[in-house]
């Protein structure tokens, strides 16, 4: 089912704005991902200060070569300005076990 996907996970804390502006300033970001090969998701939270991005990928490849391609393409992308460089962990790694909840149409 899942086993092949991958989590891309990053973390690190704003310099000043609010989740919501870096949300909102994502919009470019997100329209590239659409259009990456393997792209499945994206979410993005915080938690006590710190700011949760996590991606599900068809694989790490797929991850990890749109990663490179998006510091390419959006190196001047204000997102990365909004983000203190020096709290950025990213990591991707395989999917071991995945539990979704399927529900079944009414009436059946």
């Amino acid at each position: 089912m899942m086993k092949n996907h991958a989590i891309e996970l990053t973390t690190f804390k704003l310099k000043g704005f609010t989740i919501k502006e870096f949300t909102e300033a994502n919009a470019e970001i997100d329209a590239f991902l659409k259009r990456q090969q393997g792209f499945r998701s994206r979410t993005i939270f915080e938690l006590k200060g710190t700011v949760y991005d996590m991606l599900v990928w068809d694989s790490t490849e797929d991850g990890t070569a749109a990663m490179h391609l998006l510091m390419d393409e959006l190196s001047d992308s204000v997102v990365h300005d909004m983000i203190d460089q020096r709290t950025v962990s990213w990591n991707i790694t395989p999917i071991e076990h995945f539990v979704s909840l399927q529900i079944k149409p009414s009436g059946i």
